[in-house]
């Protein structure tokens, strides 16, 4: 997985370019991303990231969400309103680390498992930004974590019928 930013498109990217073509999933925001393909509109971006070698493409939204792309296939995962945000410093970073993370204890890079990843950024992420720095994520309880994690369920549970 390579999480990258706009600093290495402006000096690097014929390199970055070509260390696309090794990774399995890339995770950009939405400026990156439509900074990587010159393309505006973030389906469109996101075909043509794909088109350079990751098989996997997560464009984080800030407190939007996130989207991920496999294929034809679009997954989109809200972002969880807070009543409080503090410091949205590090949010990204501690997504992707919830997303790594989740995907190296289950060992699986099926869509289905790469989907519950996403979540498990976006669950890391919500609390990194209700503190400063490090403080939000530090000392997270598994309880804590499944409570967040059935928000998440709860916020996107319906049903048509």
């Amino acid at each position: 997985m390579l999480d990258t930013m706009n600093f290495w498109m402006n000096i690097a990217l014929d390199d970055l370019h070509e260390v696309l073509k090794l990774v399995d999933a890339l995770v950009v925001n939405d400026e990156e991303a439509r900074q990587l393909t010159g393309e505006y509109s973030i389906v469109k971006a996101a075909k043509k990231i794909l088109t350079m070698g990751p098989k996997y493409l997560v464009i984080k939204r800030g407190e939007f969400g996130a989207l991920l792309f496999y294929n034809e296939q679009i997954f989109f995962a809200p972002g969880l309103p807070l009543e409080e945000v503090f410091d949205p410093t590090g949010a990204g970073d501690s997504f992707a680390g919830g997303f790594i993370g989740y995907l190296s204890k289950a060992d699986d890079l099926s869509f289905e498992s790469m989907k519950t990843a996403v979540i498990m950024g976006s669950v890391t992420a919500s609390f990194c930004v209700e503190k400063l720095g490090a403080d939000g994520v530090r000392n997270i309880s598994p309880e804590v974590i499944k409570a967040r994690q059935k928000q998440f369920i709860e916020l996107t549970k319906f049903s048509i019928y």
